[in-house]
């Protein structure tokens, strides 16, 4: 760990070594009061038991031990903090430009980079949400280096005020370090996926019955929950890649074995994970690709109905036009012999009146033989 005061500016240094804290403006730090939220928890470890936790960052660093002292860390919590607290705290602990920026801008994707002695990492925790049966998401970034250890939460999730009173409950496990911390998270990351997994799974077990049972707003809650599954798939699967960064500088870094037996365990939950979201993204696929073809049968049901119905609707159509016709005959002849006209031919004639029903009658029987031919009576 490097020693405090190559940690801390030369102003700081000097303040250090006052009983009294100093104020916030003397030490460089941005206004950081003690009723700022973006303040979660401040704290200085040794040997894993803590020396003071402070509600500033000014303080917490002034807590710090004037001399270097071995098993000695700073943890620092923050919740959305603002541009100028976490500058601040770059400023202290000399985290590199490039990883603060991206702390502050947030929406990143989850990482792990490497800044000399300091780790940078970005992770994207989970929680299920039993009453609107949707998946939340917050985004936690790390900063984690020689003798401290600074969370930047940008979400409610995950909760790490549990993680802190787990470790702090066990000092053998705390006085590892900043890698014990960040172990410590990525498995309460890593377990708060656990519950993410099985409300995803009874929610895809909802859908398929309501496939099946013909639900016509199914077809959006598939949708929906794919959607999340894709965020849930982004924030899993770099993971396994990350966990083998870490296990990459075992060797280099001297991580212990204690520390390289939990870092594989987590490896071993995350592999879980990665392949139950990959199996939900493929089964929703294949219920929506099923979905489709039942949604388009009963479309092809309804379009047959329609089409005999028109079927139907056309045959009557047919009869009562054929019939209209037929009684349209002699209804013509007997208008046309109705006008009584002086000079009208057969008018006087006797056998008119016969002749014009017969007329009348063999009309209606060729139309009526005609229409019978075409199928349409």
């Amino acid at each position: 760990m490097r020693p405090i005061r190559q940690i801390l500016p030369k102003s700081v240094a000097t303040e250090v070594d006052s009983p009294i804290l100093p104020d916030v403006k003397t030490v460089g730090l941005a206004p950081c009061e003690t009723t700022d939220d973006s303040v979660v928890n401040c704290a200085v470890y040794r040997d894993g038991v803590k020396m003071s936790s402070q509600p500033t960052l000014a303080a917490t660093l002034a807590a710090m031990p004037t001399e270097p002292q071995p098993g000695t860390m700073a943890w620092i919590g923050l919740h959305r903090p603002s541009e100028a607290h976490l500058r601040a705290a770059a400023e202290q602990f000399g985290l590199h430009e490039l990883a603060v920026e991206d702390a502050i801008q947030a929406h990143q994707r989850p990482k792990l980079e490497r800044y000399g002695h300091t780790l940078f990492v970005v992770l994207r925790a989970a929680r299920y949400v039993d009453d609107t049966e949707e998946v939340e998401f917050g985004e936690l970034h790390l900063f984690v280096g020689p003798g401290f250890v600074v969370t930047v939460r940008h979400g409610p999730s995950p909760d790490l005020s549990a993680v802190r009173r787990r470790m702090e409950s066990d000092p053998a496990l705390l006085s590892r370090g900043p890698e014990a911390v960040l172990y410590a998270i990525l498995d309460t990351v890593v377990d708060g996926y656990a519950p993410v997994v099985a409300g995803l799974e009874n929610d895809i077990d909802e859908i398929e019955t309501e496939v099946f049972r013909g639900d016509p707003d199914v077809s959006r809650r598939i949708y929906e929950l794919s959607r999340e599954v894709i965020e849930f798939q982004r924030a899993a699967r770099p993971l396994p890649k990350m966990l083998d960064a870490l296990s990459a500088g075992f060797a280099k870094y001297g991580t212990d074995l204690e520390s390289q037996r939990y870092l594989r365990d987590i490896g071993d939950h995350v592999a879980g994970v990665v392949e139950h979201a990959d199996s939900f993204r493929q089964l929703l696929d294949r219920i929506l690709t099923v979905n489709a073809t039942l949604v388009a049968q009963v479309q092809n049901e309804e379009i047959r109905h329609l089409t005999r119905a028109s079927y139907d609707q056309n045959e009557e159509i047919k009869k009562v036009s054929a019939w209209a016709a037929i009684l349209f005959a002699p209804t013509l002849i007997g208008t046309v012999y109705g006008m009584n006209f002086d000079d009208m031919p057969e008018l006087n004639w006797e056998w008119g009146y016969p002749m014009a029903l017969l007329m009348m009658l063999g009309t209606c029987l060729g139309l009526w033989g005609i229409f019978r031919r075409v199928g349409w009576l």
